[in-house]
């Protein structure tokens, strides 16, 4: 099942993927697709509703992120071997938890926004775990059984920002680094989330080209780690870091964003996501 958010900023509808790819309007069976939506119970039962018999949604609106609740954005940085080296960094013995503040957050295909003082604008794809029940102290064995699905992120980062301290989080969290979606895809249509291809374009060119089976560490020792020094409640999202293949780790010269220029990115089976760059406001 793909659950999405469909519609204007802060007025988005609840809507469903079909089999054949279209949108269906979900508002007649909920109000919003939010933190309790993802509950194991409730995704049983929306997942027995045929998405042909709902009311198909003509034209193209816009997505939004696909659910609502998110109360942390919790990163995972150098989660790939070969991106830890186009970094000039050292291969992680034990994940490295950063966070993007909430209100980074946007839609799939909304405008990212150069910060003003700017300079090393980067992108990154990454697959994301989304959280359905409460997790705390969970072992790796259990750990996906707190998984309500999974989503496309780009974790977009101001490099320059990102690297003036050892705390990354103020190069990561700014307005409009969070593109999340263009849905969430139930757990059961992914059953092995350790093999999905990811790519990432700018400007038509293929800048990322992965497979989430090189991760350092996987899914369900992510999830399972991160309970162990936090809550993790549902709504909450797991980036899980991306392949090599950014800007930053271009040589000899790194390739930086600039206004005008196009992001596109995807996962299989998890649709893709697209950004223009526009300049700070």
């Amino acid at each position: 099942m793909k659950l999405c958010r469909y519609g204007k900023d802060g007025y988005e509808k609840p809507g469903v993927i079909d089999a054949q790819g279209k949108l269906r309007d979900l508002s007649k069976i909920i109000a919003n697709i939010d933190a309790s939506t993802l509950a194991p119970r409730e995704l049983e039962r929306l997942s027995k509703i045929k998405p042909e018999s709902l009311p198909l949604v003509t034209g193209n609106p816009r997505m939004g992120v696909p659910f609502t609740g998110i109360s942390k954005y919790v990163a995972i940085g150098l989660n790939y071997s070969d991106h830890a080296a186009e970094a000039g960094m050292a291969v992680p013995t034990e994940p490295i938890i950063f966070y993007k503040a909430t209100t980074s957050i946007c839609g799939p295909d909304d405008d990212t926004i150069q910060p003003r003082n700017s300079t090393k604008l980067d992108w990154e794809c990454e697959l994301t775990i989304v959280i359905g029940s409460k997790a705390q102290y969970v072992s790796e064995e259990d750990s996906l059984n707190y998984v309500a699905g999974y989503c496309v992120a780009n974790d977009v980062s101001e490099r320059a920002f990102q690297l003036q301290s050892s705390q990354w989080d103020k190069g990561k969290g700014c307005d409009t680094f969070g593109p999340v979606g263009p849905w969430m895809v139930t757990k059961d249509e992914i059953p092995d989330p350790q093999n999905l291809h990811m790519w990432l374009d700018v400007n038509g060119k293929r800048m990322q080209d992965g497979n989430t089976k090189t991760m350092i560490f996987g899914v369900k020792k992510l999830v399972s780690y991160c309970s162990h020094y936090m809550t993790l409640l549902p709504g909450d999202i797991i980036c899980t870091g991306t392949p090599p293949g950014v800007g930053m780790g271009i040589k000899p010269n790194p390739v930086w964003l600039k206004p005008g220029d196009v992001v596109e990115l995807g996962i299989a089976g998890l649709g893709q996501q697209r950004q223009k760059i526009l300049p700070a406001r």
